[in-house]
């Protein structure tokens, strides 16, 4: 494991040490996870995935963190006329080209992260990961709160 750490900590730590990203922990995304803890979420276990199937883990890594970049909370802003799940797949991209270069995967991961709420097909098998993991990593970031909230509302038995 500690191996597996040391080589996402390698594809991602340039983008982990710059500013705007680290901005992105002031930001609520999924209740009580920030963005950037989504974007880490999604990253890692991107990261994982196609590192096991052999595909380019390094571009899942980085999609998955970039997938989410844009600041503003999208719950009483606005970036653009579009709805959010169209309007922020393109900040995301816009604002990821102007800290790092993109390669295609990485592109196609940000833009089509949405899909299929949005109806651009992803064209890479990481961008599906990437797809896949954002919406897993959504679900599980809410269903920890519902069950954290569960867990504090009900009877707890004596002795405890």
């Amino acid at each position: 494991m500690r191996k597996h750490n040391e080589d996402y900590e390698a594809c991602v730590s340039d983008l982990t040490r710059h500013d705007d990203i680290k901005r992105l922990n002031g930001f609520t995304q999924h209740l009580n996870t920030s963005r950037l803890e989504h974007c880490v979420n999604v990253s890692y276990f991107s990261y994982l995935i196609c590192k096991k199937l052999g595909w380019d883990h390094r571009s899942a890594a980085r999609a998955g963190l970039l997938h989410d970049f844009y600041h503003y909370d999208w719950r009483t802003q606005t970036h653009t006329e579009e709805r959010h799940t169209s309007a922020h797949p393109k900040a995301a991209l816009e604002n990821a080209k102007k800290i790092t270069p993109l390669n295609e995967i990485e592109a196609d991961a940000i833009i089509n992260h949405m899909w299929p709420l949005t109806f651009s097909l992803p064209k890479y098998r990481e961008s599906y990961v990437v797809n896949l993991m954002d919406t897993f990593c959504a679900a599980y970031e809410f269903a920890a709160k519902f069950f954290i909230f569960l867990n504090r509302s009900r009877p707890q038995p004596q002795g405890l």
